[in-house]
């Protein structure tokens, strides 16, 4: 009884609409055959006066009868083909080019929306309301009052609500920004370790099919106002969370529009050129010179009264693909200026990379100040700390040419055990020195440098804002140090890696914590059993710990109970081509001297 009477108001529900259209309903034919003396005659008049009214197809009915096809059915095909048809011919109006063509939509809409609710019709309305550039303000209302209504309508749709409701599209675009900064950060924690595959392993064009970046576009469609909304919200949350993955949204975002030709957002957004150099030398991981000129152009344009555009740019740059790429053509420039036994201060392109490096990790600071002035470059790491690294890279250099040398020809050079102070004050004090500085670690750990790393590790224990204990570091670290596995069996290694730099913070920094058993559950096999037994009683997580960490540590748990009941056969490493190139490098005396030359400090603004 409950079930037929839910039926029954269900009905009621949705043929309420076809009273405002002087079409009969359900009331009506209640009320007819309350009121009649013969249902049966009063039954054949209804359905001669609401049926199709088409003469052709009156005699077709008996003889669907005697085939035992019931009216409803029937009915029903009709119907469903008459709708695809109308709107096939609703789609057709909308791309013609008859200039009286939306009238006739707005026509249509009037007349059908009354019946928005009814199934059956509803996807003609929604069609039409589809094709509208400008759905009437009135019946966008009744579309967001009704949640039923709002969720099923088109995207072209609801960018006409959105746009003049902020909250309701910030409702929409938030679990999607949450999304993709889980994504981003899982990445980060991938239990995959490889230098072949990490995080800045996939393509800028790549990444912006993803899920989130996609549907973001699909949002926003051709609508400035959205775009700009999403803009803010990404502004918004970069200075709430200093979470730099924000900034790489707002690069693939606009990027996407690139790719899709939109004109109007490409057009009017003042970043667009140079994201769209900058991104073409992130595909490259590295940026040229003709390239580096292009984006030094667009920052010297940035006229006066535009100055808030440098707060964009910032973020672009602050970006860490964009960082991974300046970073890596530094220190590529770096080997070229040795080679050439130049200078830092005499290359304009290493001078270009070093200002777009510190306009970039000055981005929260220039959005959440409102101040948009380029900082200033400090001079000293040009004059100072670029020499002192420099020196650090022939030291490698030369002890690694040295160990190759037969023994006859082996001289007494000894490699130095400890870092120039400038070198270790600038990594504590220069967040753009501490940025290159991380970066040569991973360059010696590709390089399978094991003296250099057990010369460097410990100096990053103390960095500019902990950026030595940063995700991103840590990511690319461990996937590094799985070319140096086999030196994981000595205990000296083992002392450097873990009791000098992982796990100095591994108790006060849980995303340490977690890089450290991701790297253990990848190489415990290589670690000495001894070693690896004190590290596991130093690594279990405390109660108050995350999932992640407790659940990395019971597969590591459970990795050496397996070892131990079987211990691993060892096996022949694949071999891996990392694509290192020698470089040239003069003697440590020809260096010495260059590094105090008397040659003048150029005093333009960097």
């Amino acid at each position: 009884m409950q079930r037929r009477q839910s039926r029954v108001q269900t009905a009621m529900k949705t043929f309420s609409g076809l009273t405002e259209l002087g079409i009969s309903n359900g009331e009506d034919l209640k009320e007819t055959l309350t009121n009649c003396t013969e249902p049966l005659k009063a039954i054949d008049q209804f359905q001669m006066e609401n049926g199709i009214l088409l003469p052709t197809l009156q005699s077709a009915l008996p003889f669907l009868d005697l085939h035992g096809t019931p009216r409803l059915e029937f009915h029903q095909s009709v119907f469903d083909e008459l709708r695809e048809k109308l709107m096939e011919r609703v789609a057709t109006i909308a791309e013609g080019k008859e200039e009286d063509r939306y009238n006739k939509l707005e026509e249509l809409l009037e007349k059908s929306f009354p019946l928005v609710k009814m199934p059956s019709i509803q996807p003609v309305v929604m069609q039409v309301m589809k094709h509208l550039p400008k759905v009437p303000e009135k019946k966008l209302k009744q579309v967001m009052a009704d949640k039923e209504l709002y969720k099923v309508c088109a995207v072209e749709v609801k960018r006409q609500i959105w746009q003049d409701n902020q909250a309701l599209f910030g409702d929409e675009v938030s679990p999607l920004l949450k999304q993709y900064i889980v994504e981003k950060e899982a990445a980060l924690f991938s239990t995959d370790l490889s230098i072949l595959h990490n995080f800045f392993t996939p393509s800028p064009k790549t990444r912006r099919q993803g899920e989130v970046v996609q549907q973001l576009t699909q949002m926003i469609g051709k609508n400035v106002k959205l775009y700009d909304m999403v803009l803010q919200f990404l502004r918004t949350l970069f200075l709430r969370t200093r979470n730099v993955h924000y900034c790489t949204l707002r690069a693939e975002l606009l990027m996407s529009l690139h790719d899709l030709d939109i004109s109007e957002i490409c057009l009017v957004d003042p970043c667009h050129k140079f994201t769209w150099c900058l991104d073409a030398c992130i595909r490259e991981k590295f940026v040229d010179a003709k390239r580096a000129r292009e984006l030094q152009g667009f920052l010297d344009g940035v006229k006066k009264g535009q100055e808030q555009v440098l707060g964009d740019l910032s973020m672009i740059l602050c970006d860490p693909f964009a960082s991974n790429t300046l970073v890596l053509s530094t220190v590529r420039n770096l080997q070229e200026l040795l080679s050439q036994d130049a200078l830092p201060r005499d290359s304009t392109d290493l001078l270009l990379l070093l200002r777009m490096l510190s306009l970039g990790q000055g981005a929260w600071d220039m959005i959440d100040s409102q101040v948009f002035k380029e900082p200033r470059l400090d001079l000293e790491v040009v004059t100072r700390f670029l020499p002192a690294m420099m020196s650090i890279v022939v030291d490698d250099y030369t002890f690694t040419v040295e160990q190759k040398l037969p023994s006859e020809e082996k001289t007494s050079v000894t490699y130095p055990t400890t870092l120039p102070d400038t070198f270790t004050k600038f990594l504590q004090e220069n967040r753009v020195a501490c940025e290159m500085g991380l970066y040569y670690v991973l360059h010696i750990a590709k390089q399978r440098n094991k003296n250099a790393l057990q010369r460097m590790l410990p100096a990053l224990v103390e960095t500019h804002n902990d950026m030595g204990f940063g995700d991103i570091f840590l990511h690319l670290l461990t996937g590094h140090l799985t070319l140096l596995s086999d030196e994981f069996g000595t205990d000296e290694f083992c002392a450097t890696v873990f009791d000098s730099f992982l796990l100095t913070s591994c108790s006060s920094k849980e995303n340490v914590h977690r890089h450290t058993l991701r790297l253990l559950n990848h190489l415990h096999q290589k670690v000495l059993p001894s070693y690896m037994e004190t590290l596991m009683k130093t690594l279990e997580p405390p109660k108050q710990s995350s999932e992640p960490v407790k659940e990395l540590y019971t597969q590591l748990v459970e990795k050496l109970e397996a070892q131990k009941r079987s211990p691993p056969q060892p096996d022949e490493p694949p071999p891996l081509d990392l694509g290192l190139h020698p470089v040239t490098v003069p003697t440590t005396a020809t260096t010495t001297t260059t590094t105090t030359s008397s040659t003048p400090i150029p005093t333009t603004p960097v």
